[in-house]
């Protein structure tokens, strides 16, 4: 029986290489999420109207720090690229579009609510959006690559 059944690679030394990979990608991710740079809100802050700080950063960028507008816009998507490289390698039911897609909203979205509740943050639906698709991202990378090397 291999540790990894589902795997694409029959090594098990690359598979505990990428397992270990994406624990330190995930310890990473708590900390810039949860801990770094953070202080506790007043109150709840949460925008539930899709688009709308997307939108506020395109339009009024001219009133934002650019470092604020890009990690706000761009950030949001090259973090979460990762999801989209190491599901589909560890296992490959990741590889399909809808179920990544699906296990990226509810994991992003349980950490906008833990954010929001710990007042460590806000849940924006935004950032939701601009999450999973940096995850379809790396999915769109992976399987190009492993399309490449079959």
């Amino acid at each position: 029986m291999r540790m990894y059944p589902n795997a694409h690679f029959k090594s098990l030394l690359l598979n505990l290489f990428l397992t270990a990979l994406a624990l330190s990608y995930a310890l990473m991710m708590g900390w810039l999420l949860f801990y770094r740079n953070r202080y506790f809100l007043e109150g709840y802050n949460y925008n539930v109207v899709p688009f709308y700080t997307i939108k506020k950063y395109i339009v009024h960028h001219d009133h934002f720090n650019f470092e604020i507008w890009f990690k706000n816009l761009f950030g949001n998507i090259v973090l979460f690229i990762p999801i989209g490289l190491f599901l589909p390698l560890l296992n490959t039911k990741y590889r399909r579009v809808f179920i990544l897609v699906a296990v990226a909203i509810l994991l992003i979205t349980a950490v906008e609510l833990i954010q929001m509740l710990a007042r460590v943050g806000s849940f924006d639906i935004d950032d939701i959006i601009l999450n999973t698709f940096g995850a379809l991202l790396g999915l769109l990378m992976t399987n190009a690559v492993v399309r490449q090397a079959l």
